[in-house]
């Protein structure tokens, strides 16, 4: 199913052609064939927009407002490994 979210973007994406259409420019038929042209490339676009942000999720493994506590480091002495 189509989301709205690509409807709308097809939408604006034709809306030169819209805008022709009420000048009385273009056909109809011009008009819708362009809206029809619009919708899978807006749905490519932003498919592929979702994806590069989905990367910038949070994790779900780790819960909201989980605290980190700093671990004290013991350094060794000069000259020695450990």
């Amino acid at each position: 199913m189509i989301k709205p979210s690509v409807l709308l973007f097809a939408l604006l994406m034709s809306a030169p052609a819209w805008y022709r259409l009420l000048l009385d420019e273009v056909d109809l038929i011009q008009v819708l064939i362009r809206f029809l042209v619009a919708v899978p490339i807006a749905a490519v676009l932003l498919a592929g927009l979702r994806f590069v942000l989905a990367g910038y999720r949070k994790a779900e493994e780790e819960p909201p407002g989980t605290v980190m506590t700093p671990e004290p480091y013991d350094s060794p002495e000069p000259g020695k490994t450990s």
